[in-house]
Parts: structure tokens; C-alpha cells; sequence
């Protein structure tokens, strides 16, 4: 277990891959503070679960795009936990689709509050307490590479960002913290369930070479690599997964 006794926050950690990202880090020894914004119920049974299996964990709820959610988490893993040793920022999310012409300035914002600031905001506040050796993974996204599906320019652009965010934060923080991202495809979630059609799934899982969407574990099995001693030599990538879509 890499990560024994390390503290990791997983910002969006109440369902979906974020959850699945909570129970590998602490399956690696990590102790894990979970924040969500609506998942109450299936965070509770990710804390139940990492607990039962005998590690530590605790899930609050927090509005991670205002300055007050951002530093009741950070305070919480520092009373609760006495240190941060590694953020992973799942956070964010498409609200809805909606093209260029269709859209106002809110909803911009609103997308870029939700994926991109909310990573900035989490990034500067656990900063001051990250030791040598401390871990971020962000969140990009497929859409990141190739300008995503229909309606979702705001959210491409976003992922596109954080994936450069990287990029820049692994400079300016090496060689004491780490710093890279993942960019899933089509994974079976709730965010696919609600914004794409199973018509759409079925062509884009048929033209992977692996043939059939990724699962939450798959890209936790990843994230729990790139957050722990085990890619000490791995620094402003953001990698891919996405069963063979898309090279890059």
C-alpha cells in the first residue's frame, strides 16, 4: 500500500468515479476526505465502504466554487486528519448542453465556476500545506482533446484549461509536488446517463478499440497510480483513457 498514512481530499468524491477514486486510495493506505455537493446518500456508502474494509474515512458537504466551501474542506482534513498529502479534483460537471448561440453569460460562467475555478480555488488552498512528495490529479476530459459532443463548448473549453493548468502547476511546483491529470472517455456514469444519449454511447463504445465504455474503477486504478509513490517520475501529463478512441 503506497500511500499508508497519507491524507488525500477527493473533491467529488460522492459518486460515480470520484467514489470509485476514494475507495482505491484508501484501498493504497490513504486516509480520505471526501467532499460532495448533492451525493449525500451514495457518499455516506463510499465512507461505509472504505470503513468496513478498515480504512478511514469521512465525507462533508461543501460548495467547492465559493471561497467558504474550499476552506471548511481544507480545515476539515487538517482537524480531522492533521495534514494533506494529496488532492484529487473530480469536481465539476457539463450542466447542460447548449450551443453557442443558445447560451448566456451565466451559463458560461456557471461551467467555468464548476470545473475550472473550483480546481484553482482547491489548488491554492492546500498548497501551503503539501510536504515534498505530495500528489495532485486533476480531472481534464476527452473533450479536452477533441472539443467534445454537441453543446458543449463550455465544458470542453474548461477541461482544455485544466489540462494546461497542469501543465503549468507540475513547473512551478516540482520537484516537491507532482502534479498531472487523466482525461477519460466514455465512462459508464451518471454524467453520460444524463447528457448522452444510448444511441451515442453505443457508437462511441463501438468505435473504441477495447469495444464497450470504461467503468469508474478503471479510471481510479489510474488515478490511485498517479497520486501515489508509484509515479514519482511522472509530472504534468495528462493521460489518456478512453479504451483506444482517441491517440494522443
Amino acid at each position: 500500500m503506497s500511500m499508508t498514512g497519507k491524507v488525500a481530499i477527493v473533491a467529488g468524491g460522492g459518486r460515480d468515479i470520484g467514489a470509485a477514486c476514494a475507495v482505491e486510495l484508501a484501498s493504497k493506505g490513504a486516509n480520505v476526505l471526501i467532499t460532495y455537493h448533492a451525493s449525500a446518500t451514495t457518499a455516506k456508502e463510499t465512507v461505509d465502504k472504505i470503513v468496513s474494509a478498515g480504512g478511514k474515512a469521512l465525507a462533508i458537504q461543501a460548495d467547492l466554487t465559493t471561497e467558504s466551501g474550499v476552506a471548511e474542506t481544507v480545515s476539515t482534513a487538517l482537524s480531522e486528519f492533521g495534514g494533506i498529502d494529496c488532492l484529487v479534483h473530480v469536481s465539476g460537471g457539463l450542466i447542460e448542453r447548449k450551443k453557442i448561440s443558445e447560451m448566456d453569460l451565466a451559463h458560461w460562467k456557471q461551467v467555468m465556476d464548476v470545473n475550472l475555478t473550483s480546481l484553482f480555488m482547491m489548488t491554492q488552498a492546500v498548497l501551503p500545506h503539501l510536504k515534498p512528495g505530495s500528489s495532485i490529479v486533476t480531472f481534464a476530459s476527452q473533450a479536452a482533446r477533441d472539443g467534445g459532443g454537441g453543446g458543449a463548448i463550455p465544458y470542453a473549453t474548461s477541461k482544455g484549461a485544466i489540462a494546461t493548468f497542469t501543465r503549468g502547476l507540475a513547473k512551478e511546483l516540482g520537484p516537491d509536488v507532482r502534479v498531472n491529470s487523466v482525461c477519460p472517455g466514455m465512462i459508464a456514469t451518471g454524467f453520460h446517463d444524463t447528457f448522452t444519449p444510448d444511441n451515442v454511447r453505443s457508437n462511441v463504445a463501438g468505435a473504441t478499440c477495447i469495444k464497450r465504455e470504461g467503468t469508474s474503477e478503471e479510471v481510479a486504478k489510474l488515478v490511485g497510480f498517479l497520486a501515489s509513490d508509484d509515479a514519482s517520475y511522472m509530472t504534468g501529463n495528462n493521460v489518456d483513457i478512453n479504451g483506444g478512441l482517441l491517440f494522443s
